[in-house]
């Protein structure tokens, strides 16, 4: 009987998609494996959230990508970027003692998907020259490396169509489909498929609110744009639209919340004036969270709203320290 592979990967995450769709490539094409094996799971960073070990079939060829690290024997193969990626009590011994050669991670890389592809090709010597557009795309999007934040904010672009789409209706029966197809299919033509284009209208209006709502939620205190949405249940993301917003400011906090968490978002404002001078992943896992030097989250059980208003006080105290 063909081999299962599980595919579990950061959910509702453009590049963890696409690091998922890279990685089936990598695995059919140098391992022969059939594509009907292939089952994918997104992890998500949510209070309570099981050990992605958890999310392992026994027996299984299991992979772990964009996401924290697992001690699990089930565990085959295992890609990451995030510099918070090792919270498992022992998880970071594990993996350095590892002797698979299937285990990977650097926190240096914008996006996992890149990585992937590097690894792919340096250690195991397979290419696929028609992903470029993929790659280069999710280095784009997961490193923040736009243009200006009207690029980052525009729908303009098919990879941005399909990030809108993923980031905010990507659960596992979406991208069981939209997976195998980023992984063999142009981004402009993916965009294009009606069932995308479907999705995505909405998208776009919910996004033009938020917009609206930020405007009147947002002041600047030193070199933060801090901005508390936790009014009313967050719908939508618009992760660039306070730089538009607040143009000097260095670094932004969101508060947010829905039924499941309340959220805490730090990020470094690309085009500043001024250098960053904090690891915003090191701030946030003093509270749980975590992330890259550059963006990070901390998530809260929903009856924590209170919590969450005092983290933030605290991070917008630290980042104009």
């Amino acid at each position: 009987m063909p081999t299962d592979v599980v595919v579990a990967h950061h959910g509702f995450c453009f590049d963890g998609a696409a690091s998922a769709a890279v990685f089936t490539r990598f695995l059919r094409e140098s391992q022969g494996l059939d594509e009907g094996r292939f089952g994918y799971r997104g992890l998500m960073y949510e209070p309570g959230a099981p050990p992605p070990g958890d999310r392992l079939v026994h027996g299984a060829v299991n992979a772990i990508l964009d996401y924290r690290y697992s001690p699990s024997p089930d565990l085959t193969w295992y890609f990451d970027h995030h510099v918070s990626a090792f919270q498992e009590p022992g998880s970071e011994l594990h993996f350095r003692g590892d002797t698979t050669g299937r285990k990977f991670h650097d926190g240096a890389y914008g996006s996992c998907t890149k990585f992937i592809i590097d690894i792919a090709r340096e250690r195991f010597g397979w290419t696929a020259p028609d992903l470029a557009d993929l790659v280069a795309w999710s280095d784009v999007i997961d490193a923040a490396r736009f243009t200006d934040a009207d690029q980052a904010s525009s729908f303009a672009e098919p990879a941005m169509q399909l990030a809108a789409v993923v980031q905010e209706q990507g659960d596992d029966s979406l991208l069981a489909w939209m997976i195998p197809q980023l992984a063999v299919t142009p981004l402009a033509t993916l965009a294009a498929h009606p069932d995308v284009q479907r999705r995505l209208e909405p998208i776009k209006a919910r996004h033009d609110a938020l917009a609206r709502r930020m405007e009147l939620a947002g002041e600047q205190r030193g070199a933060v744009a801090w901005f508390d949405l936790s009014d009313a249940p967050l719908d939508t993301v618009a992760k660039f639209v306070g730089y538009k917003l607040f143009p000097t400011a260095t670094y932004s906090v969101v508060l947010s919340r829905t039924h499941k968490r309340v959220k805490i978002s730090v990020g470094f404002n690309p085009w500043a004036k001024r250098p960053r001078t904090h690891d915003i992943a090191r701030l946030c896992e003093r509270y749980g969270g975590g992330g890259h030097p550059v963006v990070g989250a901390v998530s809260l059980p929903p009856g924590e709203l209170a919590k969450g208003r005092a983290i933030v006080e605290e991070f917008i105290g630290a980042l104009n320290g």
